[in-house]
């Protein structure tokens, strides 16, 4: 279907990848995997021929066609929706624009007749009769009402365009559809019909995730990016994550015996394609380790980070009374009589499907936003640590090293002590010296953790936590939240971190809030909280 031949690809001296060789078939799902800045994004770039490689080839089986998820948000403004969708297959839409311009000739000829009618005989063969529907169809599975299907794709909000982007990719039924990063700003519905799209989707997927559970859900293959390498397994991210863990302790295992590494490699086989054929996926898909041998497995070279939450003190049994908040911004309710009480080893999951509202509610808690009415109160013996969604007002235009800014935090100010809380979060040797100025997304993320960790508070509050984190960060993350014994207030639209953690869910509607002693899994699968979900939501429509 797709085959990479020989492809190398620099930066200066900085060597992404050389010489790798890559077959895509048809049928699978292939998840690109890689530390941040190793280039997955620059490979799936090339791959749909918008940057060319330093070296090599990248050749796609004759009369097959891609489709690539559109990075541009406001490359389709003055297009409508429904249009934008049905552009994601472009030969159709060429032939619609050229019949259309045929039949709108005020001069229509006999030439034009013969030329109009062969249109339509290819119009025809192409399905174009069902492509209004189809692209309709498509818009409303992915959250986008009918209502809004001609409008201007400008006249929608950012989190709708991205789904039209998504739907405009999936158009058509492409041979190769590549995407990046397809599940950011979708929320959890949204994700589990994406999920199901493309596990029915016959063809090849190329896609880059931070979702594990995305991953583990659509990918029968990971394509790795390590070493400046390029390597494919089979199977999905758990798999590979589990093996390659498995396979670094064994290498650090030096006086174990080869035969006694092969059979504890084999019983991991054994055990994960057991798992893995009552999957979802195996019923839909082909079996994902049919073709997995011991010597496919091999150690990664990823850095996870130490995020280890303790508690200065352990929390009393009164935690937070929440008493009927109310919260509007423009006119628009964000939160409607907010009213509940935390239980000691509470970790709760906040809810919405306006990120603005589960914001707000954060923002509240930490008086950096006075609530139209109610109020709340924390236990004396709580201590508390934040992680706002945006942090951009903890890193100042005035440059200054990372060592000085985590000890603006600290009572303690030893350097070897601040070193440390850095180096768990991956800054070492002369990178605590780096200005937090120049800081990526993901780096001033480690820093605010960093932060948080120095506190040792009993209650965690995080709003998306995830972002801008790569795999190994929100790996390390999930598994230090699982592990905290304190109080954890989250919200993250990673449904493995949320699955893995909450084990109560708080959902924020413009009609009042739901809450459920339930895992995100439970709470979604119950009938009558789908329904109760709709009755809140659509009495916030009628008011």
């Amino acid at each position: 279907m797709l085959t990479v031949t020989d492809l190398s690809h620099q930066f200066g001296k900085r060597v992404l990848f050389d010489d790798a060789n890559v077959f895509f078939g048809p049928g699978n799902c292939y998840g690109v995997i890689g530390a941040n800045g190793s280039g997955k994004s620059t490979f799936l770039k090339i791959i749909s021929g918008a940057k060319d490689a330093t070296k090599g080839s990248i050749t796609i089986e004759p009369g097959k066609r891609m489709a690539v998820l559109k990075q541009d948000h406001f490359e389709f403004d003055e297009v409508k929706v429904i249009d934008t969708v049905l552009m994601g297959h472009s030969t159709l839409w060429a032939l619609m624009q050229e019949k259309d311009a045929i039949y709108a000739k005020p001069d229509f000829s006999e030439e034009d007749g013969i030329k109009a009618s062969e249109l339509e005989a290819q119009f025809a063969e192409m399905d174009g009769w069902s492509a209004e529907p189809n692209a309709a169809a498509l818009l409303s599975g992915i959250g986008i009402e009918e209502k809004d299907h001609d409008k201007l794709l400008k006249e929608l909000n950012g989190n709708q365009k991205v789904r039209v982007l998504l739907a405009q990719a999936l158009f058509g039924d492409p041979d190769i559809l590549v995407l990046d990063e397809p599940t950011n700003d979708l929320d959890i519905e949204t994700v589990v019909w994406l999920e199901d799209f493309l596990l029915d989707f016959k063809n090849t997927v190329i896609v880059v995730s931070h979702d594990r559970h995305f991953l583990d859900t659509v990918c029968t293959h990971i394509v790795d990016i390590d070493f400046a390498k390029i390597n494919t397994y089979s199977g999905n991210y758990t798999f590979w994550y589990e093996s390659s863990q498995l396979a670094l302790k064994q290498k650090l295992a030096q006086n174990k015996k080869v035969e006694e590494k092969r059979q504890e490699m084999q019983a991991f086989i054994d055990r994960f394609s057991a798992n893995a054929s009552k999957s979802k996926q195996a019923t839909s898909r082909k079996k994902m380790l049919e073709k997995l041998t011991l010597e496919d497995i091999k150690p990664s070279s990823r850095k996870y980070p130490g995020i280890i939450f303790t508690q200065e003190r352990e929390a009393g049994d009164q935690i937070l009374k929440v008493n009927k908040l109310n919260y509007s911004l423009n006119g628009v309710p964000l939160l409607k009589d907010v009213d509940f009480s935390i239980n000691k080893g509470d970790k709760i999951t906040f809810i919405s499907k306006n990120g603005l509202a589960t914001s707000a509610f954060y923002q509240i808690l930490n008086n950096e936003l006075q609530a139209d009415s109610g109020d709340f109160q924390f236990g004396q013996t709580i201590t508390t640590a934040y992680l706002p969604i945006e942090n951009e007002k903890y890193f100042s235009d005035e440059p200054e090293n990372l060592m000085d800014w985590l000890k603006q935090y600290s009572e303690n100010k030893e350097d070897q002590y601040i070193r440390g809380f850095l180096g768990k979060m991956l800054f070492g040797g002369e990178e605590v010296f780096k200005m937090s100025n120049v800081l990526s997304g993901g780096e001033k993320v480690r820093c605010m953790v960093s932060k948080m960790m120095m506190k040792q508070a009993n209650l965690l509050m995080l709003d998306e936590p995830t972002n801008h984190l790569d795999l190994e960060s929100i790996t390390a993350f999930n598994n230090s939240l699982i592990n905290f014994t304190g109080t954890v207030l989250f919200t993250t639209h990673d449904h493995h971190f949320t699955q893995t953690v909450a084990n109560r869910i708080i959902e924020l509607t413009p009609s009042g809030i739901i809450d459920r002693l339930k895992t995100l899994d439970e709470y979604l699968a119950d009938p009558a909280i789908k329904e109760l979900r709709k009755e809140m939501y659509s009495a916030a429509l009628v008011g």
